[in-house]
């Protein structure tokens, strides 16, 4: 669920975008960073399920690594040449919230989901009359997108 990471993936291998080498001088200087960024959260572990005596810490470095990150990356030349449409900016938050809770979910539950994620927004029945409502009523289920959000697969048999 590295969304940044896939984010900026996409830039460096795009066809037709991003291909000047101002933007690949960029590209590089933020991946270079990112990388860094990226690989302290995965070698910190927590906090988990069960309260450690450095969770505190651990929040903390993680908030001063995104802080730092985000400083870098929002620098003057690099937020003009890849304006709010990219998504480079805003997915930093998304993949930090994942590196947050990545830990802790993970040790309450091996079927937890983490990241992007479709929910059940709605249901509606949308016959032309009353008759083809109840002999073929027709339901549309309306689905959510969500950027970031924690939960499971619940799996059932119907018997």
């Amino acid at each position: 669920m590295l969304v940044h990471g896939n984010n900026l993936t996409q830039k460096e291998n795009h066809k037709k975008k991003y291909i000047d080498q101002e933007s690949r001088r960029y590209l590089a200087e933020i991946r270079e960073k990112y990388d860094q960024w990226s690989y302290n959260n995965n070698q910190l572990i927590g906090p988990i399920k069960t309260r450690q005596v450095d969770d505190h810490e651990i929040i903390t470095q993680r908030v001063n690594w995104l802080n730092d990150y985000k400083d870098f990356l929002d620098q003057k030349h690099y937020a003009e040449k890849f304006d709010s449409r990219s998504n480079l900016h805003s997915s930093v938050l998304e993949e930090f919230m994942y590196y947050l809770f990545r830990d802790l979910v993970t040790s309450i539950s091996e079927h937890a989901l983490i990241g992007k994620s479709h929910s059940f927004k709605d249901i509606f029945f949308r016959p032309s009359n009353y008759d083809d409502m109840i002999k073929k009523p027709n339901a549309v289920i309306e689905k959510k997108d969500h950027d970031f959000s924690i939960g499971c697969t619940i799996q059932y048999n119907l018997v």
